[in-house]
């Protein structure tokens, strides 16, 4: 038996139908190709793989093409239409309206950015405003963008997909325009790019195909002896595949943790050696503990809803902790008994129930505090954050942190500085840092962790400082408190030599089977 020969025996379905389909052609799509095998887009994208490492057939072209379909958001604009249609609809009367009411009335409505449909409006020459009232120019919005915005909306939404390179450049102009200024996560489009192969057949391929044909091989061929073939005889008209005793035996895989897994169980058990105690919390938390036992004003734009997930059902808790309330409302509009003016506002009592997940690690410290812990007093949690934040190779719509504070009369920001150091150097094994002054509403003075990661560069691991005595002293502690919240995922990427944050939580089993937290359990 020839090379080809042997080669050609050792071809397994897939690879037998996707040649011989591609033998009679000088050159063939991958989407022709699914049509002539009759079998899956995986499955073919294996075959071809395991082809062109037998030198059987190669690429000729290569090309992607974009496909559009609406988003959530852009689905809800093409059914009510967009902020700026619902603005203009209203003032299309032609007398003027009140920007107040205006805005009053859509808002009641549940319309959202009906404030940045009015600037876009307004930036446009399309609505003017005089004296707190608004009018519109009809003939001017009827030319402009906006109505050409809503059409390609519902256009699409008829469709369910369309294929951009397809689309008039005008509309493909509004499509770029709406990434460009809102981001692909606020974007009323999702855009799917595919790529999309030809392949031809090498001279190894046709002499492959040759050897196929010669020795009757379809691909359809049995390749088991099954016991009921054996009982109802089927087996006599059946072709059979040849054995090759010659290959390896089944790779055997053992159970083991996931490495992402090691690293929390060995952080977790740092921590407890340090001295620390472990807080725990709900997922859930109302708005009170999340933001404003922190002192974060209820008018901060971390605050708003493309930050946060809020809890459709039920929207409120129940009830707040009636003096734990007293004073942090005290705290926000005068400074109440902290020695601070606070932020000088209406503190709203229905609006700090609001319930949503929680976005920081630092709402566990707040519980503690107000629950008359120990002190002197160490806690951490690890804790399971929410935000809504566009993924890439460090960001994540979910996020693991792990939050701690030290209670005691004699700490300082040194002390502070130090155990930043420590946790980077000895936890996420960093060789490079440096701290970064910062800002947050709870902590002064703050700093920033960042650390070097051999591949991304700089990135910032979390924030720390002392909580402010508008916390503290709300919340019954009189002591300093040092405070901090870093992000585990980013510290597990740098320990474990990963370059994307996503690839913690892969469902790769190859990736995942050689991954290993060996090196830090040391």
């Amino acid at each position: 038996m020839s090379n080809i020969e042997q080669i050609a025996q050792t071809l397994n379905a897939l690879e037998i139908k996707t040649l011989l389909a591609l033998a009679g052609k000088s050159t063939a799509s991958d989407e022709e190709l699914l049509q002539a095998t009759k079998i899956g887009p995986d499955q073919m994208r294996t075959a071809i793989e395991l082809l062109k490492s037998r030198n059987a057939l190669e690429a000729v072209d290569e090309y992607s093409r974009d496909l559009v379909s609406l988003s959530e958001l852009g689905a809800q604009y093409a059914r009510e239409g967009t902020p700026e249609i619902l603005v203009a609809n209203e003032l299309r009367s032609g007398a003027s309206m009140d920007v107040a009411a205006l805005r009053k009335l859509l808002d009641g409505r549940g319309v959202q950015e009906v404030g940045s449909a009015i600037g876009a409006l307004k930036e446009a020459g399309i609505i003017n405003l005089t004296g707190g009232s608004a009018s519109l120019d009809s003939s001017k919005f009827e030319t402009s963008k906006f109505p050409a915005f809503f059409s390609l909306l519902k256009k699409i939404a008829e469709a369910g997909t369309l294929l951009v390179q397809n689309l008039p450049e005008e509309e493909q102009a509004l499509i770029k325009e709406g990434f460009k200024k809102r981001g692909k996560s606020k974007s009323a489009f999702t855009i799917k790019t595919e790529k999309r192969s030809s392949f031809r057949i090498t001279a190894q391929g046709r002499e492959l195909a040759a050897a196929l044909r010669a020795s009757g091989l379809t691909g359809s061929e049995a390749s088991q002896l099954t016991p009921q073939m054996l009982s109802n005889g089927s087996w006599r008209d059946l072709k059979f595949r040849q054995y090759n005793l010659s290959l390896k035996p089944t790779r055997v895989l053992v159970g083991k943790l996931n490495a992402y897994r090691q690293f929390l169980d060995f952080l977790q058990g740092k921590l407890v050696a340090m001295g620390f105690e472990e807080m725990r919390g709900s997922f859930v938390e109302p708005e009170f503990w999340n933001m404003d036992a922190l002192f974060m004003p209820q008018f901060h734009s971390a605050r708003e809803i493309h930050d946060n997930y809020f809890i459709k059902e039920p929207k409120y808790a129940k009830e707040i902790e009636s003096e734990a309330l007293r004073k942090v409302a005290a705290a926000h509009e005068n400074g109440g008994g902290t020695g601070s003016k606070g932020w000088r506002y209406k503190f709203d009592t229905q609006k700090t129930k609001r319930l949503i997940l929680r976005s920081q690690g630092t709402v566990l410290s707040a519980r503690w505090l107000a629950s008359n812990p120990k002190v002197p007093g160490k806690y951490f949690a690890i804790a399971r954050c929410f935000r809504y934040d566009q993924v890439d190779s460090s960001h994540a719509p979910d996020f693991f942190q792990v939050e701690g504070i030290v209670l005691e009369k004699d700490v300082t920001f040194r002390t502070l500085l130090g155990l930043l150091r420590s946790f980077a150097l000895e936890i996420a094994r960093a060789k490079e840092i440096r701290f970064v002054p910062a800002y947050f509403p709870f902590t002064e003075p703050s700093v920033e962790v960042h650390m070097r990661h051999p591949k991304l560069g700089w990135m910032e691991l979390g924030g720390a400082g002392i909580f402010r005595p508008e916390l503290s002293l709300s919340l019954g502690v009189k002591q300093p408190v040092l405070a901090w919240g870093l992000g585990i995922d980013r510290m597990a990427m740098v320990a474990l030599g990963i370059n994307d944050i996503r690839d913690l939580f892969s469902r790769d089993l190859e990736f995942i089977r050689n991954s290993s937290a060996t090196g830090i359990l040391k």
